[in-house]
């Protein structure tokens, strides 16, 4: 549960995961040993790039989701602060939640292969 924590606390304090997700990391840890849950944690973040594949293929916005990372990037460089990514996008709730997967899924997904000896 602690390791949970410890790795995806920086994620959740840039905004790139939500408060459940880091929740439902922690109750995995509380129920696998270390290694499993460090295999739960590797299979979600691979279903997850492969859902934002499929989303940023189907909403054809690669392109400006690319620029607003690199931009992102260039901005923690310069000012050496990290800060919420997306979190000018706030003032919009439609395009903020446009441009957010819900991670739960990959999760689920994730622990139930897991569980099923898939990987």
């Amino acid at each position: 549960m602690v390791l949970a924590f410890l790795l995806l606390y920086p994620l959740y304090r840039i905004g790139a995961f939500g408060a459940g997700d880091v929740k439902l990391f922690i109750l995995i840890g509380s129920f696998q040993n270390a290694g499993e849950m460090m295999a739960v944690l590797a299979g979600a973040f691979v279903i997850g790039a492969g859902f934002s594949l499929l989303k940023l293929a189907v909403e054809r916005n690669g392109r400006e989701r690319l620029y607003y990372l690199v931009s992102y990037l260039q901005d923690i460089r310069r000012t050496g602060h990290w800060k919420i990514y997306g979190g000018n996008l706030n003032q919009d709730y439609h395009t903020y939640c446009k441009n957010k997967i819900h991670f739960a899924v990959p999760i689920l997904f994730s622990t139930v292969c897991r569980i099923g000896g898939l990987f």
